[in-house]
C-alpha cells in the first residue's frame, strides 16, 4: 500500500494572497476526515519569512482530531521552531529541511549545512524527550541551480550522518523539479538497501506530463511513502523564480489504484476537500 502525506502547508506557504484563517481551518479539518497517513498542516517559522503561515498555532487549536487517524506534521527551520512545535503533543512529526546544497541551506534557513546538522542533532534529542519524531527532508535532493555538488553518493553521505544521529525518517525532496527517473531510481534503490531501518519518502515536484515516470521510478526502487498536494498547487518560494508544482495527490491516487496499492480513504471527504481546494486556490 502507498502511504500518503498530504501537504497543504506546502501548497499555501507561497500563495500570494493571505488565505483567511477560517478557510484554512475548514480545509484542514476536511482533509483530516479523508484518511491520509499524515497531514503537513503548517509551520513554526518566522512570520516575516512565511507570512501566510503566521497563524499556524491558531489553526492547530481549531483542528478536530477526534475522528481522524491522520497524524500531524509541522515544518520548522531551526531549533527555536522545533521547540515551539514540541509544545503541542498533537503534533506527531517535526519536519526539518536539510539541504544537500550549501547555497540553498543558507537561503532557506540562514545557516550552513554544518550548523543545520547541529540543529538536527538537538532536534533529535528534543523529539526523544517529547515522544515526537523528526522527519528530515533532504532538499535539493536531485540537483540544484547553483552548481553545488549532487549525486546519489552525496545523498548517501548525508543519510549516513542522519542515521548516526538516530533519524528514522528521511524524505528525498526534489525542490525545483529537476528529478528524472534516471536520478530517482538509483537514489532510492541504493538508500533503501543500505538503510532498511530508515523510512524513506519522496517529496517530488513535477510538471503535468512527468508525474507518472517519477512516481513509478521511486516506487519500483523501493519507496512506499509519497508526499502530495491536492491540485498540485505550491512549491518552495525560495528555490527559484519559476517552479513546477507539487506532486498532485490525485495522480498519486491514480497510480496507487493502478498497481493495486490504493490507501483506504473516505471518498466523500476527499470530494469535499477537492471542493475546498478549488475554493481556496482557484478563488484567490
Amino acid at each position: 500500500m502507498l502511504h500518503l502525506t498530504e501537504c497543504p502547508r506546502d501548497a499555501m506557504q507561497g500563495w500570494s494572497t493571505f488565505i483567511p484563517t477560517a478557510d484554512k481551518i475548514s480545509y484542514l479539518n476536511t482533509l483530516l476526515r479523508v484518511g491520509f497517513d499524515t497531514l503537513d498542516f503548517g509551520s513554526f517559522v518566522s512570520p516575516k519569512a512565511i507570512p501566510q503561515l503566521a497563524d499556524t498555532a491558531e489553526v492547530l487549536a481549531a483542528l478536530d482530531l477526534s475522528q481522524s487517524k491522520t497524524q500531524l506534521l509541522a515544518i520548522v527551520a531551526n531549533l527555536r521552531g522545533a521547540e515551539m512545535a514540541a509544545q503541542y503533543p498533537q503534533i506527531r512529526f517535526i519536519g526539518f529541511p536539510l539541504s544537500v546544497s550549501e547555497t540553498f541551506q543558507q537561503r532557506n534557513t540562514n545557516k550552513s549545512i554544518a550548523q543545520a546538522l547541529d540543529d538536527v542533532a538537538r532536534m533529535q534529542e528534543l523529539c526523544a524527550r517529547t515522544e515526537q519524531e523528526q522527519v528530515v527532508y533532504l532538499s535539493m535532493g536531485f540537483g540544484n541551480p547553483y552548481g553545488d555538488a549532487w549525486s546519489p553518493a552525496v545523498l548517501g553521505e548525508f543519510t549516513q550522518k542522519l542515521d548516526a544521529l538516530g533519524v528514522g525518517i528521511v524524505a528525498l525532496s526534489d525542490t525545483i523539479g529537476a528529478s528524472t527517473p534516471a536520478t530517482i531510481a538509483p537514489a532510492f534503490r541504493e538508500l533503501t538497501a543500505a538503510y532498511p531501518h530508515i523510512r524513506f519518502g519522496a517529496h517530488l515536484h513535477t510538471t503535468p506530463t512527468t508525474w507518472r515516470e517519477k512516481v513509478q521510478a521511486a516506487y519500483e526502487a523501493g519507496c512506499r511513502h509519497f508526499d502530495g498536494a491536492l491540485g498540485g498547487y505550491g512549491g518552495c518560494p525560495m528555490a527559484a523564480d519559476e517552479l513546477t508544482g507539487n506532486m498532485p495527490t490525485e495522480r498519486l491516487l491514480d497510480f496507487a489504484a493502478e498497481i493495486g496499492a490504493a490507501p483506504e480513504l473516505t471518498r466523500e471527504a476527499l470530494a469535499e476537500a477537492l471542493t475546498w481546494n478549488q475554493r481556496i486556490f482557484a478563488g484567490h
